[in-house]
């Protein structure tokens, strides 16, 4: 089963239906035992970091998801799914975060339409099966005013928005996107495949299911 996080503020219904499309059974939750209990986990992401993380805290999700990664356990970050991994977000005067990945948010540079609102393309700087089947240079949907600045070593893909800024990171089972793969059509629901089919070792859900109802998020 993937778990879904639902901390009150992410994108659910969205990236629920397209993980049901796929083929892989999901279930959003507020239960941090089935986040521990699940094959993979996703956090979506919308909204300011400082209500994030006090969501999170108070659900009880923090450390969950700090042992999914810790445990190489399939994760997948969405925006501010991707944002609050790091150690600090400069958002709303400065915010500490999960601190699994060392790295700062930042606000995007003055001059800038804010948000980054819209298409843009993502280009590869890391050859890996998350993006097979995915032209370099292929467009994908963006929302967010804070960008992330991470370790070279975790940066798969960056974006020109004026300046060139890291919008896909992997670190092992750790997957995550500034932009929204659920709002990117085919190819997004193509990012979202390729990284449960790597990180799950292929295994397809429909063949686990035992029942039609048991492939519908809840």
């Amino acid at each position: 089963m993937i778990a879904i996080i639902d901390y009150g503020a992410g994108n659910l219904r969205s990236v629920g239906k397209a993980i049901e499309k796929v083929g892989y059974p999901c279930r959003v939750t507020t239960n941090p035992d089935e986040v521990m209990a699940a094959e993979a986990v996703i956090l979506p992401g919308v909204g300011a970091a400082g209500d994030t993380m006090r969501s999170l805290e108070d659900l009880g999700m923090a450390e969950p998801i700090r042992l999914t990664i810790a445990q190489g356990r399939p994760f997948f970050g969405v925006c501010m799914g991707l944002q609050v991994l790091f150690n600090f977000s400069e958002e709303g005067g400065g915010q500490e975060c999960l601190g699994i990945l060392p790295g700062v948010v930042r606000k995007l540079p003055p001059g800038l339409k804010v948000p980054h609102m819209g298409w843009n393309q993502v280009h590869r700087r890391m050859v890996h099966p998350l993006f097979r089947g995915i032209p370099d240079g292929a467009n994908f949907y963006f929302v967010h005013s804070f960008y992330p600045e991470p370790d070279a070593s975790v940066i798969a893909a960056e974006t020109d928005y004026g300046f060139n800024f890291c919008s896909v990171i992997i670190q092992g089972n750790l997957v995550a996107t500034q932009f929204h793969p659920e709002k990117s059509g085919n190819l997004g629901l193509r990012l979202y495949h390729n990284f449960l089919r790597f990180s799950l070792g292929g295994k397809r859900a429909t063949e686990e299911r035992e029942s039609e109802d048991r492939g519908h998020c809840r």
